[in-house]
């Protein structure tokens, strides 16, 4: 009986680079707005701030400071399939966005606002087919 190789995916296609290079990592992917600047995560069609149809991919930066998070003990009703409980909230980039996220990396009653945090990538659960996916979190940045 052969079996499929099982994969890793992403929650969502277009959210994050995929480096050819196993020495680069990936990186979320934002669009800037080329008449106003505003910048948006993840990608936009059109500038809600001058209603700009001109967006330009960018990459953002690697390293954010939390601006709020919430710990969330009971699983939501929605499509929510990570695991429970979990810290959810939002990471100020020096870029000029704030990026709605999962915490990992350390126990929930450490977290801070103001918290310097790193981005990783890992699984957040299986589907169906028991593939792996994937899906952007911050975590705190150890010895700062």
């Amino acid at each position: 009986m052969l079996t499929q190789a099982k994969k890793r995916m992403p929650v969502k296609q277009g959210l994050y680079t995929s480096p050819l290079s196993p020495k680069k990592q990936p990186a979320l992917i934002a669009c800037k707005c080329s008449s106003c600047g505003e910048i948006y995560f993840p990608k936009r069609d059109i500038c809600q701030n001058c209603q700009n149809l001109h967006l330009d991919e960018i990459i953002l930066s690697r390293i954010g400071k939390i601006f709020s998070y919430v710990l969330v003990m009971q699983r939501p009703a929605s499509h929510y399939k990570g695991s429970v409980p979990y810290a959810f909230g939002w990471v100020e980039l020096p870029d000029g966005v704030r990026v709605e996220t999962l915490f990992t990396g350390c126990k929930f009653e450490k977290l801070q606002i103001g918290m310097e945090v790193e981005l990783v990538f890992e699984k957040l659960h299986n589907d169906d087919e028991l593939n792996e996916i994937i899906c952007h979190k911050f975590r705190p940045i150890k010895g700062r």
